[in-house]
């Protein structure tokens, strides 16, 4: 790749990058677990940067393949021991913000959402990032009448799981 390009991908990660380590909260528990991801997903932005096409916003690409990574490198994890580190999350609050009611209630919501299946996970993401229909539509590869329905019954999962 030439320099132009290399800066232009550099750039792009760097004013995203928000992107990748919400994709690894999703999919990890803890921080060693969550560098790792990043790291892979980066590797994986990086070999496929060549082909991006523009076609569609670079947030929406770096979300595709970010996810596709995660959910990989998830079931593959899965055949290995399961355990959770909570405590190495980092959050970075303000001390004046900081309320450990809503940072126990990000606790069990991330808990709930990592007990969804790989696509649910990714759909939930993407709304929580204020995505619109279209764009899950689009990010995920399904039909949006069905991101919307999905969405709806991952809601009423999501209840019954926090509200037994």
């Amino acid at each position: 790749m030439n320099t132009e390009l290399e800066h232009q991908f550099v750039t792009e990660l760097e004013s995203n990058q928000n992107i990748v380590h919400k994709v690894c909260s999703l999919y990890t528990d803890n921080r060693e677990a969550h560098n790792d991801l990043f790291q892979e997903i980066a590797i994986q932005l990086w070999k496929a940067y060549p082909r991006f096409r523009g076609d569609s916003k670079f947030s929406t690409w770096m979300y595709r393949v970010a996810l596709n990574t995660a959910i990989t490198l998830y079931r593959k994890s899965r055949k290995q021991p399961h355990t959770q580190d909570y405590d190495s999350v980092i959050y970075k609050i303000r001390a004046e913000e900081y309320d450990p009611t809503v940072e126990e209630q990000l606790k069990l919501m991330y808990s709930a959402i990592r007990q969804l299946g790989d696509i649910d996970k990714a759909l939930v993401f993407l709304y929580l990032e204020d995505r619109n229909y279209s764009e899950i539509a689009e990010t995920l590869g399904i039909s949006e009448v069905n991101a919307r329905v999905k969405m709806n019954r991952i809601k009423t999962k999501l209840r019954t799981i926090l509200n037994p």
